[in-house]
């Protein structure tokens, strides 16, 4: 199997640097063992929250050329990440995925505890703020379902009393969730979802929460409505004559798995050729660059292409893996920045920065990767996978995806 590039990774760097290319017309397989990191979003995209030394970060933009090698964006500039934000929101429009943010300005979302955090973007039918305690109402109804533990309303509740947000909780008892419920196993966010696909479903829950919303603003409840577009929670909002608050659930995530639906079907419509539920496990490497890959699932068969894009995550999904005493990236055997004393990979304060988090393989400034201190021709890595950067603790895990996805498909663009 011949392709111009192979991407090893489904998850946002992966699609993201597969459609990019894929739009133009190079002819593009990703490989992916399935569920992703974009299952436990939230529906949002962070660029950058902190700087590398706590630093608070609103504008994101102004705050790029504080970024030194090797973190990615230091690697990428400032003016190229300026055109790939938008690039990107255009992008995932064509996708039918509607996002709003801004590069030059941060704002606020909710967490599955009820709690705001930083970004850059969140899906268009999400509550945003301009600020953490600028809330549009002063009174909201939450609005849970018996037996779904993967949405904490008193958590929910006790976040927006401090912000005196008179909140109101009640379950909701619908037959079609109610026979969910006869399976513990079944009871969880994305088969709620499959179930509200249904016009008449949402037509039910409507009229059942419609005796607790009389007297409230706004109505909060889980993000379960629309697992394949937003077609469901809009029309939720048509039916009410309140303003809807989705907040996503614990994992998984209904926002996520919808965004990571849209981005493969869209890859799949320019062309590209996705093969879920396969791993690469090992390659040929000759001198400086890649003849070929396998799968799992493709035995002996080669996967052959004129250029390869690592984008397989982090310690999470596999990409790189620790060991006792070091950490290693399993397919190619690149080149790993990590601290050899491991007493040094973690603080005891769960709230520290963790020093792990910021181990990864190691490229050059255009994101060849690097193996045996020989740079590979062929071979580029993206995403979480890349070291120079926490994502946690800088709040640009999204970000750095994105952008180091799409830097290096329009070099591969430039350079054929």
């Amino acid at each position: 199997m011949k392709f111009d590039t192979i991407i090893i990774g489904g998850g946002l760097a992966g699609l993201v640097a597969g459609i990019r290319l894929q739009e133009k017309g190079r002819q593009c397989a990703i490989v992916s063992t399935g569920q992703s990191a974009l299952h436990f979003s939230s529906g949002s995209f962070d660029l950058l929250g902190k700087l590398p030394d706590g630093t608070e970060v609103d504008n994101p933009m102004g705050m790029m050329n504080r970024l030194d090698a090797p973190h990615p964006y230091s690697y990428i500039g400032s003016e190229a990440i300026a055109v790939y934000a938008d690039e990107f929101s255009e992008m995932m429009k064509r996708a039918g995925v509607n996002l709003v943010g801004n590069v030059s300005q941060n704002h606020y979302h909710f967490t599955p505890m009820g709690s705001v955090k930083k970004t850059w973007l969140t899906l268009k039918d999400f509550t945003i703020l301009d600020r953490p305690d600028n809330f549009p109402w002063k009174s909201v109804a939450i609005i849970n379902f018996p037996g779904f533990l993967d949405f904490y309303t008193k958590f929910i509740a006790d976040e927006l009393e401090k912000h005196d947000v008179k909140c109101k909780l009640s379950l909701v008892k619908l037959p079609f969730i109610e026979k969910i419920r006869t399976n513990p196993t079944e009871m969880r966010s994305a088969n709620i979802a499959k179930t509200f696909e249904k016009e008449e479903n949402i037509d039910a829950f409507v009229e059942a929460v419609s005796p607790y919303i009389k007297d409230v603003e706004a109505i909060v409840v889980p993000a379960v409505f629309g697992i394949y577009s937003d077609k469901p929670l809009l029309y939720l909002k048509s039916k009410l004559n309140k303003d809807v608050c989705t907040i996503a659930t614990m994992p998984p995530s209904v926002p996520g798995i919808r965004m990571q639906q849209q981005l493969i079907h869209y890859f799949i419509r320019q062309g590209g050729t996705f093969m879920l539920g396969d791993t690469v496990e090992r390659a040929d490497i000759e001198k400086d660059e890649v003849k070929a890959v396998y799968t799992a699932n493709h035995s002996d068969i080669k996967m052959t292409a004129d250029n390869y894009i690592l984008a397989s995550g982090s310690f999470f999904s596999r990409g790189i893996i620790a060991r006792p005493d070091s950490v290693y990236e399993p397919v190619f055997d690149l080149d790993v920045f990590y601290d050899t004393d491991r007493s040094h990979w973690y603080d005891t304060d769960v709230f520290a920065p963790q020093k792990y988090m910021s181990f990864g393989v190691i490229t050059t400034p255009d994101f060849h990767a690097i193996r045996k201190h020989v740079t590979i021709t062929n071979l580029y890595a993206i995403g979480s996978i890349l070291s120079g950067h926490n994502a946690l603790h800088e709040g640009c895990g999204g970000g750095v995806s994105i952008m180091s996805a799409m830097h290096v498909a329009d070099n591969l663009l430039k350079n054929k």
